[in-house]
């Protein structure tokens, strides 16, 4: 990293293609286990990235949030992982087969650019504040919700998912030339037995099929998670482990 001196503050950039500014790099607190300090060095792109050079980030381990980048840099764990599947490699077992096809009968799904109204805004919070994934302290406005889910450095596009004539989830996700990245994902907490969040990555790999791509990223990882336990139950798929992809096969088969 390279260092420059900014109205009396040291701006980190990052060389690269883009090159990128390291715009926060602070510790915090660990928001997925408890008592654990995190660091997540948050990167601003100089420009959009072209959809080669966000497919180069996600193989890296990047995520995104609104413009900008990061990945976890934690001084004392390595808990979070990031997550992709092989499209061609996998296969669904027969409980995501039924939750494609009960989707499928219930539901319909639409593409288009993220966008910024307040039934998202009510639906994003009550996901987040119905299944405890935050407190009112945490519950975000519409500029939060844009900075966080609308605005963005590379082609996105959400997966809006109606149920009964409603919009009852979103997904946002990201496109790169070889992959898909699944960014976030929010529903209505009391249609849990539709089985969104599964439902919503089994149908971003068919689109992967459609478009011809070779990986869906699924972002971090936490075991021991129980919002995350459904990620790692898409087999086989790869985590990202000391600077390189392993594929785990199976339940503990690494």
């Amino acid at each position: 990293m390279s260092d420059e001196l900014m109205n009396d503050r040291v701006i980190r950039v990052v060389p690269g293609h883009p090159p990128e500014l390291v715009v926060h790099d602070h510790p915090t607190n660990c928001p997925y286990l408890p008592n654990r300090p995190a660091r997540m060095p948050l990167r601003l792109p100089a420009r959009s990235l072209r959809a080669d050079e966000l497919d180069q980030r996600l193989a890296g381990g990047d995520r995104r949030q609104g413009v900008v980048l990061y990945r976890t840099e934690c001084p004392e764990c390595a808990a979070c992982v990031p997550l992709r599947l092989d499209v061609s490699k996998f296969e669904p077992n027969r409980t995501q087969r039924r939750t494609v096809a009960r989707g499928d009968r219930l539901m319909t799904v639409e593409l288009g650019p993220p966008m910024l109204d307040d039934r998202r805004v009510h639906l994003y919070n009550r996901h987040k504040l119905l299944r405890g994934l935050g407190d009112e302290d945490g519950l975000i406005d519409r500029d939060g919700y844009a900075a966080f889910l609308v605005e963005t450095c590379c082609d996105s596009f959400e997966m809006r998912f109606n149920y009964e004539g409603s919009l009852i989830a979103v997904a946002i996700v990201d496109r790169g030339f070889t992959s898909l990245s699944a960014v976030y994902c929010y529903y209505e907490p009391n249609l849990q037995k539709l089985s969104i969040g599964t439902y919503a990555i089994l149908k971003q790999l068919q689109l992967c099929r459609q478009w011809g791509m070779h990986y869906l990223y699924l972002g971090l990882y936490v075991e021991g998670s129980p919002t995350m336990e459904y990620k790692a139950k898409f087999f086989p798929h790869q985590e990202r482990r000391e600077g390189r992809w392993q594929v785990v096969s199976s339940s503990g088969d690494s």
